[in-house]
């Protein structure tokens, strides 16, 4: 297929495009910035998600699916974010601007091209569970969570991520496109893992991220699977893209037991170091696993 991979130059860009081309996909690349000299055979189309003409540009040429990878990272907004935004000129709406608009756009330019298959990273974060402002605490329903777990999101990430995934889905229904999102969990290339593995510590107190991570090199795998069994799936799905396991030693159970017995009712299963996010409708649906490890580096 030739597929279109927006934010190219970001971190996860790279894995995914060689993912893509490994498996034999012609890939086009979009970015605001120059990519790494690895890809500069590749055509590039220079532009701003944010930017419907440059949507619109990058989308010729019979592409067929899309990989949205292009993404403001973090709640420029949030109380405690704010102002080392402004510091660094970033303004205060851009998470609004790029999560919405910059998905928007992206989908209105492969309707008018009649692009059918349009796979985004999104975030656990849609959960609600991270960024929370309030001192409201994230009702948790059940452990390992999973797609089924109502969301209760506080702020512009989470908000833009859980919004992003219903206009997925809105286009789906209304254009006949498949669309999917990637809930993924602090994605990590090769060297933050072994970085983990160096510099992993004893919790010492309970984590509103519930210690989650994924291997980048396994979002490019569920974002490749994802596109070519796009024909023989639901037409729109959300899945949480994480390892089988959490970043710490210590097990989930005990890690409950000293700092959130209030939740060992909720849990369902949750042997050893399993995650408090269930990946398993990732793998049932189109049968992705999670090969990387960041453990393999311990001393």
């Amino acid at each position: 297929m030739k597929v279109l991979v927006t934010g190219a130059s970001g971190k996860l860009g790279p894995f995914v495009i060689r993912e893509l081309m490994k498996a034999g996909h012609e890939v086009v690349l979009f970015s605001r910035r120059p990519v790494a000299e690895e890809f500069s055979h590749l055509p590039l189309i220079l532009g701003n998600i944010n930017n419907f003409e440059d949507c619109q540009k990058a989308m010729q040429g019979g592409i067929e699916a899309i990989h949205h990878l292009a993404a403001q990272p973090w709640p420029v907004d949030h109380p405690q974010m704010r102002e080392d935004a402004e510091k660094r000129g970033i303004p205060f709406d851009a998470t609004m601007r790029s999560n919405t608009l910059g998905v928007y756009y992206p989908l209105m330019a492969a309707v008018e091209k009649k692009i059918k298959i349009f796979v985004m990273t999104g975030s656990n974060c849609a959960l609600g569970h991270g960024f929370r402002i309030s001192d409201r605490p994230f009702p948790l329903q059940y452990l390992p969570v999973d797609e089924n777990h109502l969301s209760d999101v506080e702020d512009s990430y989470s908000y833009t991520k859980h919004a992003s995934e219903e206009m997925l889905a809105a286009f789906s229904r209304a254009y006949g496109m498949r669309t999917y999102s990637l809930r993924s969990a602090g994605i990590c290339d090769e060297q933050r893992r072994k970085s983990m593995a160096e510099n992993v510590k004893p919790v010492t107190e309970w984590s509103e991220w519930m210690y989650c991570w994924v291997g980048s090199e396994d979002v490019a795998s569920a974002h490749r699977l994802l596109m070519e069994c796009a024909y023989d799936i639901e037409p729109t799905g959300v899945y949480y893209c994480n390892g089988n396991d959490t970043a710490v030693l210590e097990p989930s159970l005990e890690i409950l037991e000293k700092f959130k017995p209030e939740y060992l009712p909720l849990v369902k299963d949750l042997p050893g170091n399993a995650s408090f996010l269930s990946n398993k409708r990732l793998q049932q649906v189109v049968g992705w696993q999670h090969k990387t490890s960041w453990r393999k580096y311990l001393n």
